[in-house]
């Protein structure tokens, strides 16, 4: 989408300062509906499968830790969403140009949440392992409301930070240090979520 320098550092700024930052509209209505359309595809051919907790041999399904069900995308396999692999490109040139990240690897999934679910407060890292340094989310909920659930809570320095999951919004933050949970939703709850990596890329592909 090539957003111009000043824009990515005001965003970068916030991240830096404060561990997170919310951009709404970061996705245009083209790309939304287009990811949509692939979601749409992945659940009716069931390619959307229960997430679990842990990595490798400590991996469990734990429905009463986390609901969501997952497809974890390929950069060859899925050229559907190449747009998105052109914006995450876009992210991670300007991480590494603004914020000076070391940056060598990425995963991402579409998940979703079923009514009921939800995801116990959690930090985005595996025991003994510490490659994930950036959580991407970009919402995909149209016409959430409240009341509707799903918002994802951020605690720090012990306040509790609501970010609802508008659609087209994108959430930043640092994986090992924002500790966060997903609230209990009430309609099927969409999103597209990953991680930017530092080495070894590629550890808890098969997790989340």
């Amino acid at each position: 989408m090539n957003f111009i320098d000043e824009t990515w550092i005001g965003w970068l700024d916030q991240l830096a300062e404060q561990d997170y930052v919310v951009v709404d509209d970061f996705i245009s209505n083209e790309f939304f509906n287009r990811i949509m359309a692939f979601f749409s595809e992945a659940e009716e051919n069931d390619k959307l499968k229960k997430a679990g907790i842990g990595a490798q041999q400590d991996f469990q399904l734990k429905a009463e830790v986390r609901g969501d069900f997952i497809y974890w995308l390929d950069e060859e396999r899925d050229q559907e969403l190449s747009f998105f692999f052109d914006l995450k490109d876009e992210l991670v040139q300007n991480l590494k140009r603004f914020c000076y990240l070391s940056l060598s690897g990425s995963e991402f999934h579409i998940a979703k949440y079923p009514v009921g679910t939800h995801y116990h407060r959690h930090l985005d890292q595996f025991n003994e392992q510490s490659n994930r340094q950036i959580t991407v989310l970009i919402y995909l909920n149209k016409d959430w409301k409240p009341g509707d659930g799903g918002e994802l809570v951020i605690y720090k320095e012990g306040r509790e930070i609501m970010v609802e999951p508008i659609a087209g919004r994108l959430l930043l933050f640092k994986s090992d240090t924002i500790e966060h949970e997903v609230l209990t939703t009430h309609i099927p709850r969409y999103s597209l979520t990953g991680w930017l990596l530092h080495q070894p890329a590629g550890v808890g592909f098969l997790l989340s």
